[in-house]
């Protein structure tokens, strides 16, 4: 059965490795800017899940729009709550949680 390109992708990046050699391929595959937007959406869902700023505040601090913001809002209340608590699980550690 042949892969889909999103499951080559995640084939490649969960196959086991060192950091440093997943951040060098990462590195190669990425431009900087995809770099910096798929961080920045990893901190705009942690400061939403996270529930302590306003949208305003994390765009701010941040340095994101607010339309970034709303997208990653909109996305977080269109996941059923499993989705939501996996996501959480998988993204903030214990000490951001409480």
């Amino acid at each position: 059965m042949m892969q889909t390109r999103w499951q080559e992708v995640l084939s490649l990046v969960s196959a086991p490795r060192s950091e440093p050699e997943t951040a060098a391929l990462l590195g190669l595959l990425l431009s900087h800017d995809e770099r910096e937007a798929i961080g920045g959406r990893l901190a705009v869902f942690r400061a939403l899940l996270a529930g302590e700023l306003s949208q305003r505040q994390i765009a701010a601090t941040l340095g994101v729009s607010i339309a970034t913001i709303t997208r990653a809002s909109n996305n977080l209340k269109s996941m059923a709550e499993a989705e939501r608590d996996a996501l959480r699980r998988l993204i903030l550690s214990p000490q951001q949680e409480q």
